[in-house]
């Protein structure tokens, strides 16, 4: 039998020696290009058994070549490896009908088994039509637990599957219930939330299935529940942990017989709807207290799906921290830069209460820095301020004025750092004063919100000696202290 040919078009010669190389070494035959033109050509003359293409090459978006690639030979699997990795990329790239969607960089070892799994593929689905994406992305980070979130969520739009998201508080689980409706086959239905923590237990049964008139004291007429609403849609089931076991009876119910009566009312309904749930609980350890249906649980964790935590992808804090300075515009609030400096400090903290509390940081910082840059200072004494700890200190109290110093201290280190192998220059005491000096201050003041006495008193100096020291530096009060 003769090898699988590999069809390869990557403008990075580095990148197509590499992966030539592997693929020969795995047994396979490989024709690479820097180009979309030689690329489209070979697959018009019947050349080829597998496709792996970049995204972006120096003659036509790999794309726009996806749609006559799978017309003109619909069974031809095609791999898409693109560096732009956010969340419409690995839809565009379902929805196109691509195999598979990697980002870069990758595992070789992963390139590798998805060429085999392409290769044993016998026939492929017909690919959704295209449609137009947002510009606007509704998830953020480009993390490499953030891309296999991104790849079964695309995963996930071609079909009508319960899935069950499982994440702490705060990671953002009805934004990827809503980006699983927004881009699946129901997107033209309604997307219904519903959280069973924030309704009282005795009334989730009228919440979600609707009531009749005269089903309960001051019920004076027949309202629609949110399976009703959600009629054609998506119900986003979140908190489903809390669900009183009396619902969790209805709601099985629903899921095995697919209709469903509302309170007081005896015809059924039938309920055509999708089901997403999640929960920040263990529900395994629910069922084993008795407080959650084992059965319900395996009807709603037809495809689980974690979120990972903030601390797990630190490296998509400075990405989530541009993306609420630009909201943030549009919600009034004054235009703001943030320096590197300030990025690192929100890379070194745990993050408790996850995007929601990065958020809310974040519009703290935006409406509170009085300089047009958001300085690694002012981010340091609002996490001084936290329950949390920043690094590895985070089960210990909040840090105060000893935080502070650390920052200062690496602030110090720097400033001098930067004369390398040089002589200092004259004057360097009051240099670095000058250098460290307004820093501290502004971050002593930002932690005590402007209360100058008690900023006196964590620095260890006269509070005169601390206005003189604002005036002198320029440093404006906050706003209502003195």
């Amino acid at each position: 039998m003769s090898a699988k040919t590999i069809l390869l078009a990557d403008d990075d010669s580095a990148i197509r020696t590499v992966l030539t190389q592997a693929l020969t070494r795995a047994g396979y035959s490989v024709r690479a290009t820097a180009t979309a033109t030689a690329l489209w050509r070979w697959v018009a003359e019947g050349q080829g058994d597998c496709v792996i293409t970049d995204v972006v090459l120096p003659d036509e978006n790999a794309f726009d070549m996806l749609p006559r690639i799978k017309k003109n030979r619909p069974k031809l699997p095609v791999i898409v490896m693109s560096a732009q990795n956010t969340i419409m990329t690995a839809i565009r790239a379902t929805e196109l009908g691509a195999y598979d969607y990697l980002p870069k960089p990758f595992d070789l070892s992963a390139l590798l088994q998805t060429v085999a799994k392409a290769l044993e593929q016998v026939s492929k689905p017909s690919p959704a039509k295209p449609r137009e994406m947002s510009e606007s992305l509704p998830i953020i980070g480009r993390s490499s637990a953030m891309q296999e979130i991104y790849r079964v969520i695309a995963r996930l739009t071609l079909t009508e599957l319960t899935v069950m998201i499982i994440g702490e508080s705060g990671t953002g689980k009805e934004l990827v219930a809503k980006a699983l409706h927004d881009f699946g086959k129901r997107r033209r239905g309604p997307f219904v939330a519903v959280n069973m923590a924030a309704i009282p237990r005795e009334l989730i049964e009228s919440e979600l299935f609707g009531h009749e008139k005269g089903a309960f004291t001051g019920a004076s007429a027949r309202v629609a529940g949110r399976f009703e609403q959600a009629e054609g849609g998506t119900l986003f089931l979140d908190e489903i942990g809390d669900m009183p076991l009396e619902a969790q009876t209805r709601l099985l119910r629903v899921l095995q017989q697919g209709e469903f009566t509302s309170v007081g009312g005896n015809a059924p309904i039938k309920a055509n709807v999708r089901i997403v749930a999640a929960t920040h609980r263990d529900l395994r350890q629910l069922i084993t207290q008795g407080q959650f249906r084992e059965d319900l649980f395996f009807r709603l964790n037809v495809v689980p799906l974690r979120l990972p935590p903030l601390r797990e992808r630190s490296e998509d804090i400075p990405d989530l921290a541009r993306h609420f300075l630009n909201a943030a515009v549009k919600d009034g609030l004054p235009v703001k830069d943030i320096s590197t400096g300030a990025l690192e400090q929100l890379q070194t903290y745990r993050w408790p209460g996850n995007v929601r509390e990065l958020e809310n940081l974040m519009k703290r910082l935006i409406a509170m820095e009085i300089d047009d840059t958001i300085g690694a200072a002012s981010v340091l004494a609002e996490l001084a301020g936290s329950s949390a700890q920043i690094g590895h200190n985070h089960n210990s109290a909040a840090p105060s004025s000893d935080t502070i110093l650390d920052f200062m201290e690496q602030h110090f280190s720097s400033y001098v750092s930067s004369f390398g192998d040089k002589l200092p220059p004259n004057g360097l005491y009051d240099r670095v004063l000058n250098e460290v000096e307004p820093p501290l201050l502004r971050a002593v003041l930002s932690a005590t919100r402007g209360n100058q006495l008690k900023a006196a008193d964590v620095l260890g100096i006269n509070r005169n000696t601390l206005r003189v020291k604002i005036k002198q530096h320029q440093i404006k009060s906050l706003r209502g202290f003195s």
